[in-house]
Formats: structure tokens, C-alpha cells, sequence
């Protein structure tokens, strides 16, 4: 698939979700960072479905820019229980 922009992906990858996962299913959007929300935020309406937003932070690896090696949320650290 060839995407013009976030607004373009997000639009994309609902019309694909509608026609195969999510038909008549309890559903919530969520986007997990500032990049992504905007391809959340179509996906979610394309679909009439809420959208939350979760910040989150990458953990990169000093001297790999590409690399990250786990994220940082909100509400801190994971709770195993």
C-alpha cells in the first residue's frame, strides 16, 4: 500500500479493518503517540468509534537512533499483577 500522509494511511487502514476484523464489535481506537494519533484519529472516525490516546516515549539505544529497546508510559511502570 502507498500512503500519502497519516491522514491518507489512517483512512486507508479503516476501510480495510471495516471490511475484515470489525463488524459489529465493541471497539476503541487507541493511539500511542503523537505521530500516530493522527492516523488514530481517522481510523476512529471512518469506523464511529472512540479514540484514546496513550503518550507514550521510546527508549532508543545511545549511538542507534533507529533502535529502541522499550517505552515509557503515562503511568509509569508496568504492573506485572
Amino acid at each position: 500500500m502507498r500512503f500519502w500522509g497519516r491522514v491518507d494511511a489512517g483512512r486507508q487502514l479503516a476501510e480495510h479493518l471495516k471490511l475484515r476484523y470489525l463488524v459489529a464489535r465493541d471497539v476503541v481506537v487507541l493511539g500511542l503517540s503523537r505521530r500516530v494519533v493522527p492516523v488514530a484519529f481517522e481510523v476512529a472516525e471512518a469506523l464511529g468509534v472512540p479514540l484514546d490516546i496513550l503518550m507514550v516515549r521510546t527508549l532508543g539505544v545511545p549511538f542507534q537512533p533507529d533502535l529502541a529497546v522499550g517505552a515509557i508510559g503515562e503511568g509509569g511502570g508496568a504492573n506485572p499483577q
